[in-house]
């Protein structure tokens, strides 16, 4: 799926910001923006295929991602070319920014993955949002990471985000 006006969506570009450096930036297509939510799809931006051992990313992948500008994470829906549902990959982050034809999001390090039938939830890089010195330079914004988490493996082990993407 494109980023472009041809396939029904607005273009905009995600820009993923991390310890204030841009990590990527990919082009995708804004499905909705009811002023809280922002919902968007977008091919893999990866270069390449990315196997994580529990999940592997490709080209052909689809990802439909949520965003909140009052909330502490995305969610972002894989699907592979198939359209079969591969799970849902959760970055914990500052609320999403969107600047014109840009949705900026500083990511946090901590992350969740829930496969499509739910027996697997794990949570990620806990080791590196520690090392990141969140804790000592910006407490609150770590405090709310954290909880951010919290929230996101609960709503992984409970419904499987059904209420929250609806």
């Amino acid at each position: 799926m494109s980023g472009n006006s041809a396939d029904g969506t607005v273009p905009v570009e995600v820009v993923l910001v991390k310890a204030g450096r841009t990590k990527i930036r990919y082009p995708a297509g804004l499905l909705a923006d009811d002023g809280t939510r922002l919902v968007v799809r977008a091919p893999w931006a990866g270069d390449g295929v990315r196997d994580f051992g529990f999940v592997r990313f490709e080209p052909g992948d689809v990802f439909t991602e949520y965003y909140w500008r009052d909330r502490w994470y995305a969610v972002k829906e894989v699907r592979a070319a198939s359209g079969d549902v591969k799970g849902w990959y959760c970055d914990v982050t500052r609320p999403a920014v969107r600047r014109g034809d840009e949705l900026v999001v500083e990511d946090l390090d901590l992350d969740l993955w829930r496969s499509a039938d739910g027996t697997d939830v794990r949570r990620l890089d806990e080791d590196e949002f520690a090392a990141s010195g969140l804790a000592k330079t910006d407490p609150a914004a770590a405090a709310a990471a954290g909880a951010a988490l919290d929230e996101l493996e609960a709503l992984a082990r409970g419904d499987g985000f059904a209420a929250l993407l609806a």
